[in-house]
């Protein structure tokens, strides 16, 4: 009987909720809803806060973490995926409002949702393991940073004079306003992060993220200290989240189109690398296809209720598996718990210092940001790999994740085909040694005259291609044995550089015999004409008998 090796399975569209909730017990639960809490209340801020950097109202942010946060939770391929509105896209989203009003945002978040679900069912989920280690280390700690930068305003409590969005605007907004200092802010921040760093262990069961909010917003409101709170910087709505339905006209669609196609894109990668770094963190594998479906239904739910563009937020996601979220139900939670806050308890909520966000952020920022993975990096790992992680970091904290990645993504691949290209060369198969019992070098001794042996290891490619272009620059010579068993794969510039050898040999007389010629160069070659310009006689499956067809080839000549 035949033995085949079993095919990898595909992906099945399978929310993850439906995989995980086989084995569910009471414990993950408790685990999950604790979890969930401390979330969301990480979440209300951020999301109040990205909806005015949006140009949108506070409450906005707060929809689209409820209505998006939900149906990822619900419908995506990860255990602990968090979503909701970004940093990423406030520069988008501002300019849409800006140029198309608020309709214009929903039909471009809308036609994102639909590609992003269309992306998932063809299956473009997958495409997220091209993106090499390096730069997935290299955002994830840049995003560390500028969460970092964005809550020394709370954390020291500044008052800025205007309103940054970008990290570097906020740094330099930062040293501007630093006369601004409000030592009780600071201490309820230092006092914040006591708390989380030493709570004890033997009382992990209830988060330190909780214990911090309790504290600090009881020692806030009970004693006159000027630390400002959410109510004091923000007012929100605490109308729930209702259908809205934009006046949709050809006109918008087609103007709309790139936006939402940059929305969708954006979306799909911050995403799918959320879900990437939350793996590595609690040893899972996420369903990348399902994610993108999951995604994009999140942000036609969350545009057509009020919201703004949705993807899995890094930080959120970090801070749910931190505090002990193992399944979907924690992100349910979330959402359910910001509904709650902002319909009924906003009071309540509204009295959290702004201080104690700051440093559950700046531990979320230190818990994810991989310094330890960086360090032995920079120990081991090759210069171009290095050079590599800085350019994405600098790249993430200076612009964003999606220029960051464009830049890392060229810069590996380019330093990929550089080292492609070093190990990729021709060698001249010379005599040998009497006492040699090496197979090929036994085999070179039967080269027969007027013959030479060419051996190239290493993918043919554009940037290889001078390697071995001075194949024929011996004399004397009648056949040109070129063998390529080591050659995996080739490209057009090198069948183009196989082309102009055998034509310099038919100009000199020289008959080219190939060996060994693995699948995809043949049907290369074969598709450029080379296979029937050089002849299947001159194709050999074994240097053997290339070596006994240069004999044949030698003693016609005579």
């Amino acid at each position: 009987m035949k033995h085949t090796e079993p095919r990898p399975t595909e992906e099945k569209l399978k929310p993850k909720l439906f995989s995980v909730m086989k084995n569910y017990s009471g414990k993950q639960l408790t685990n999950d809803i604790i979890a969930g809490v401390i979330v969301a209340i990480i979440a209300l801020p951020l999301s109040i806060a990205l909806a005015l950097a949006s140009g949108v109202n506070p409450e906005q942010g707060l929809y689209t973490a409820i209505v998006a946060g939900f149906i990822v939770a619900l419908l995506g391929g990860s255990r602990v995926q968090i979503a909701g509105p970004t940093a990423a896209f406030a520069t988008i989203v501002a300019g849409i409002v800006a140029r198309q009003g608020m309709d214009g945002l929903i039909i471009a978040t809308v036609m994102a949702g639909i590609i992003m679900v269309i992306m998932g069912l063809c299956r473009f989920g997958s495409l997220i393991k091209y993106i090499p280690g390096t730069i997935t280390t290299g955002f994830t700690f840049g995003i560390a940073v500028t969460i970092v930068i964005g809550q020394i305003k709370d954390f020291l409590g500044l008052t800025f004079e205007g309103s940054p969005i970008e990290t570097v605007e906020k740094i330099m907004e930062i040293g501007k306003s630093i006369g601004t200092f409000n030592w009780q802010a600071l201490a309820v921040g230092l006092l914040s992060l006591a708390i989380l760093i030493f709570w004890p262990k033997k009382l992990e069961k209830i988060p330190a993220s909780l214990i911090a909010v309790i504290v600090c917003s009881a020692l806030v409101a009970l004693t006159d200290n000027n630390v400002n709170t959410i109510e004091n910087l923000y007012t929100v709505s605490s109308a729930p989240p209702t259908l809205t339905i934009p006046e949709v006209t050809f006109e918008k669609v087609r103007t709309l189109v790139p936006d939402a196609f940059t929305i969708a894109i954006l979306a799909a990668v911050e995403s799918l690398l959320s879900c990437v770094v939350s793996d590595g963190m609690i040893g899972s594998k996420h369903r990348p296809n399902m994610e993108l479906v999951a995604q994009g239904a999140a942000n036609i739910g969350s545009a057509l209720f009020g919201g703004i563009p949705a993807t899995g937020a890094i930080a959120r996601t970090a801070a749910n598996v931190k505090n002990g979220g193992r399944t979907p139900i924690a992100g349910m939670v979330h959402s359910v718990v910001v509904l709650i806050i902002l319909v009924v308890l906003m009071p309540f909520a509204s009295m959290i210092p702004m201080p104690t966000i700051a440093a559950i952020l700046f531990m979320v920022a230190y818990n994810m940001c991989g310094w330890k993975n960086i360090r032995n990096i920079f120990k081991t790992a090759p210069k171009s790999d290095i050079f590599v992680l800085v350019v994405t970091t600098v790249f993430t904290v200076i612009f964003d994740l999606v220029v960051a990645i464009g830049v890392g993504m060229v810069l590996a691949a380019i330093l990929f085909m550089k080292r492609m290209a070093d190990v990729t060369e021709a060698h001249a198969w010379t005599d040998v040694d009497d006492e040699d019992t090496d197979v090929d070098n036994i085999l070179r001794k039967k080269i027969p005259a007027h013959t030479r042996v060419y051996e190239i290891n290493g993918p043919m490619f554009f940037a290889a291609s001078e390697r071995y272009k001075y194949m024929l620059d011996d004399n004397d010579i009648n056949v040109l044995i070129i063998r390529m068993r080591n050659v995996p794969a080739i490209d057009s510039a090198g069948v183009e550089a196989l082309s102009q050898i055998v034509k310099r040999c038919e100009r000199e007389g020289v008959t080219t015999v190939f060996s060994h010629v693995n699948e995809q160069p043949l049907h290369a070659m074969t598709k450029a004409g080379l296979y029937e310009k050089v002849g299947k006689e001159n194709f050999c499956s074994h240097i053997d008998t290339a070596l006994a067809r240069a004999v044949e080839i030698v003693k016609a000549g005579n």
